[in-house]
């Protein structure tokens, strides 16, 4: 009967460390599987703790350090042109559909609206969202002010 018990200890703590993400509480229920195993070969209540104890401890000391230390490696940098995405430019030849020119990071970049039906006129602030070859695919920061309005 302890081996059930131990299975059940081993499945809370297993539930508890999906939910926490934690590590510790995975190291346990292993450490409980390992007592339950020792209980289902008929090794004493004592002995089962001592399993519990060193499997939980070894887990612990010497595994989540090392398992911490690979969560917590810094993520990826961008490079190339990869790194410009999410930059702000401003634009400097009208930007439609068919083309146009932004001042991205010091330099000239062609550029397209992301929205294919925006038409974006010089002097806007726009966010880069994607580089597809070595062209721009920009969307304004702001709301663009209605040029028809003007027209009329």
């Amino acid at each position: 009967m302890w081996w059930l018990l131990w299975l059940v200890l081993a499945s809370v703590l297993a539930v508890a460390e999906f939910f926490t993400l934690t590590l510790a509480l995975g190291l346990l229920a292993g450490a409980a599987l390992v007592a339950s195993i020792a209980a289902g070969l008929g090794a004493s209540v004592p002995i089962q703790l001592l399993a519990f104890a060193v499997t939980g401890g070894v887990g612990l000391v010497a595994v989540r350090p090392v398992a911490k230390r690979h969560l917590a490696l810094p993520p990826r940098s961008r490079d190339g042109s990869d790194a410009l995405i999410g930059r702000s430019a401003l634009v400097t030849r009208e930007v439609t559909s068919t083309g146009g020119l932004v001042n991205l990071s010091g330099e000239e970049w062609s550029a397209r609206p992301y929205d294919e039906d925006l038409v974006i006129p010089p002097g806007v602030r726009v966010d880069v969202l994607q580089i597809a070859g070595a062209t721009a695919l920009v969307h304004p920061c702001e709301p663009l002010p209605d040029l028809r309005a003007r027209e009329g």
